[in-house]
Formats: C-alpha cells, structure tokens, sequence
C-alpha cells in the first residue's frame, strides 16, 4: 500500500464560481475518465496509468467503484466482487470486506488506487456507483438499489474515505432521474456520505449525455458543483450552450464540461461514422473553460474502459490510448487558464464585435487585466477593444497543439480592431491573448 499522502482539501471559491485548496489557492480541474480504473486496471495498471497522467499535468482522475461493465458480477483484477449476495441478490449494504489471509479485497484495491493518486498529486472523482444500478435503462444493471440502502451504503463509503482529502464525491452515473425513487436514492446516498465523512468532501452528480447536473439537482443543499455532459453525438461541438446556461443559473454554482466528446470515440457511437480527434477534444476544452467552467475533463474512448484488444469501437488498447495527442495537448488548457488570474476570469462574449455560428463559433473570456478569445478553425477575429483595463494592450497567439506564445504587438485599447491567426483550417484552432500594458 502506498503511504497515504495529503492533497489540500478543496472548496468552492468565494465568488462561487471555481474551485480553490482550503488555502484558497486557485483549482483547476484538468480531469481524465477512468470510469473502469478499479475495476479492471491491476496495481501495476493503475501505477503506468496514473503516472502517464500525472506527467501530462491533470489534477483528477474521474472513476467508479460499482462499475459500468460488470461491476457487480466480473471480478476485479484480482478476482474479488465488491457487495456481498443477500438473499441471492447483491446488497448495498453489505460490501465484501472480508480479506482472506494474505490477501486483500475489492475494496483494498480501490484504496490503494487512491492512495497511489494523491502520492502523483491526483484528486479522484470517485463515483460511488454507475447509474444502471438504480436505473438500468441501456445498462446491465442490476437495479439493486433503494433509498435506505443508498443512505446506508453511502455512509459507509463516506466513512471509509472520510480522511482522504483527494476524494470528491460524484453522485449519479450517467443516468436521467426519471422516476421518483431515482432522486430518492440519489440524494440519500449523498446524504449518507456526508453522514459517513462529516460533510468533508465535495459533491457533485454526473448526468447522462447532453445535459447537465442543474437540469435534475442544481436545487439540491447537497450539490456544491455542476457537472455537465455534453457526449459524443452528432455536430459540432456546442458545449458552450450547456456551460453558458448553468453560469447563468442560481443560485449561483460552479460548473465544469466533465464529459465531452472522447478522442477516438465513435461518432454518434457508430463507428461508420468516423471518430472524434485531437481536434474536436480541443475545441470542446477551450470552449468550456472559456465559457465559464472551473475546468475541463478530457477523455479516451479506450481509456475510460481499459480496453485490451482493438475493435472497432475500441480502436486500440489503453496503454496505446494514453499516448494520443489530445491527451498530451490538455495540459497546454491548463497552462494558459493558469497563466493569468484565474479566479477573476468571466466569460465575455462581448470582447467579439462579431462572431460566426457553428463550427466556427469563436468563445471568450477576460479577467481585469487579460483576455483570451479562442478561434476554433483559425478565422480572423474582429475584436471590441476597451473591455479590460488600461489605453493600451499586448497581443500574442496561443497554440493550443503546442503551448507557446507567439508575440503580435502592441495595440490601442479602444475601438474595433482584426485580429488574423498565424494559419486557418481544421485543426488550426488559436487563442488570442490579450494583456492589459
């Protein structure tokens, strides 16, 4: 077991708008989906996954304990099934933690992955269930959830994790509320969990695609966070609209882009299709960020599942997945929100003296003293000067593929003035960067 290290606790910030340490230091969430990473990946896995992960600069690592693929009934790694069988069924209120001598249980396996995270500096998004198992809909299931044995077995992993400070709570899975049981398992079981860890951690709830968490709990004392899934359908990325929406809610609440389209996901999930790449998880990151998220999670089709054989709608294993562009090309998200004051950062949309729809829609955001306005195929932005401080500024493009700077000049901080990046075409998406002199 690696020894328990201690990340900072995190908390909303003060402006409600982001995420900071118990400091108060900003947070950004650079996230990656790793939603079998308990289930499937061995120690050893888990010890190449996160390191990959860390080195590329993401701060959270999203994943299940009552996976998607089998969880309750497919053993993990190591041969062992988290709940134990009631009654021929398999019980919430009963996790498997009976060790054998010399061996260790499913649970074991989950805190050691845990540990493993804080000794890389990871927070984890820790789900306590995929959503099939109180709402099976297209999943396996099986459904075996109520609200008195969510409250109970959200207690019990609230206890369990309850001095691990890189633990955020993540309730749902993927899954619409539809009936009312549905809400009531839900919020019982992020009620036992502060129950179980005295209100220590986080929470917040995955949805399923195209929405977000507001649409069902934004209501909810128990929500510190939103969390919005735009997918992996059909059309260009507009996740904007989603990021958009939830800033413009109150009360007001912290949001993020926490499942956009994955690289090499299948398009509209059918592989005729094509595939998403570099480019569209770019698009989809920048348009979150600047549109008003306190991050970003980026995700791999082949990832998330830890998929062994290639098919054709996993189209390589993990161990090759993590190694794709986009993934590398997130930390360069991270280093420019960083680079200036994040937490006085607000979506502008008016920083555009005119902009283009759909594929060429064009985002932004300022802080007192900066602006970024992202051009997702490399057009020309016509920008409205005088919207942060001082008469003059310093304009440079940002590359998004590399994460260097390159220097245009100094400008007058009035009127309207054009702004043409250094290449245009898909895949030449540019950030124009403004500093206030």
């Amino acid at each position: 077991m690696p020894a328990q290290a201690s990340l900072p606790w995190l908390k909303v910030s003060e402006n409600r708008r982001y995420l900071v340490t118990e400091d108060g230091e900003p947070f950004f969430w650079l996230g990656d989906t790793a939603w079998e990473l308990f289930h499937r990946a061995t120690r050893e896995d888990a010890a190449h996954y996160l390191a990959n992960r860390a080195e590329r600069g993401y701060t959270v690592i999203q994943a299940v304990a009552l996976a998607e693929f089998g969880g309750l009934t497919k053993p993990n790694a190591y041969g062992r099934v988290p709940l134990h069988k009631r009654n021929g069924a398999f019980d919430p209120a009963s996790p498997d933690t009976d060790a054998e001598p010399g061996g260790s249980t499913y649970w074991d396996h989950v805190d050691y992955i845990v540990d493993l995270a804080a000794e890389h500096g990871l927070y984890v998004a820790l789900l306590p269930t995929w959503g099939d198992k109180y709402h099976i809909a297209w999943g396996e299931g099986p459904d075996i959830f109520t609200p008195d044995n969510a409250r109970t077995y959200g207690r019990w992993i609230g206890e369990r994790y309850r001095d691990r400070s890189n633990v955020i709570w993540v309730l749902g899975g993927d899954r619409q509320l539809v009936q009312r049981r549905h809400f009531e398992i839900v919020c019982a079981m992020a009620e036992g969990i502060a129950d179980g860890d005295g209100g220590r951690h986080l929470r917040t709830f995955h949805p399923n695609g195209g929405q977000s968490s507001s649409h069902h709990v934004h209501d909810e004392p128990w929500l510190d966070f939103n969390m919005i899934q735009s997918g992996h359908g059909h059309g260009e990325r507009d996740n904007y609209k989603l990021v958009a929406a939830d800033y413009a809610r109150t009360p007001v609440k912290p949001t993020l882009e926490a499942e956009p389209c994955y690289e090499d996901h299948p398009r509209n999930f059918n592989p005729v299709n094509g595939y998403f790449d570099e480019a569209d998880v770019r698009k989809a990151a920048y348009y979150g960020i600047l549109s008003g998220g306190l991050g970003i999670t980026y995700g791999h089709h082949c990832v998330w599942s830890f998929n062994a054989e290639p098919t054709s709608v996993f189209v390589m294993p993990w161990r090759n997945a993590i190694l794709r562009p986009g993934a590398a090309q997130m930390q360069h998200v991270r280093q420019l929100a960083e680079s200036r004051p994040m937490l006085e950062r607000v979506p502008d949309q008016g920083l555009l003296a005119a902009n283009e729809e759909g594929a060429n829609y064009a985002a932004a955001a300022r802080g007192e003293r900066h602006a970024f306005i992202y051009s997702p195929n490399g057009l020309a932005l016509q920008v409205a000067m005088g919207r942060i401080a001082g008469d003059e500024v310093t304009a440079s493009w940002f590359d998004p593929r590399t994460g260097e700077s390159t220097p245009i000049g100094q400008f007058p901080n009035t009127g309207e003035r054009k702004f043409l990046p250094p290449m245009a075409g898909r895949g030449n998406d540019w950030v124009l960067v403004l500093d206030s002199l």
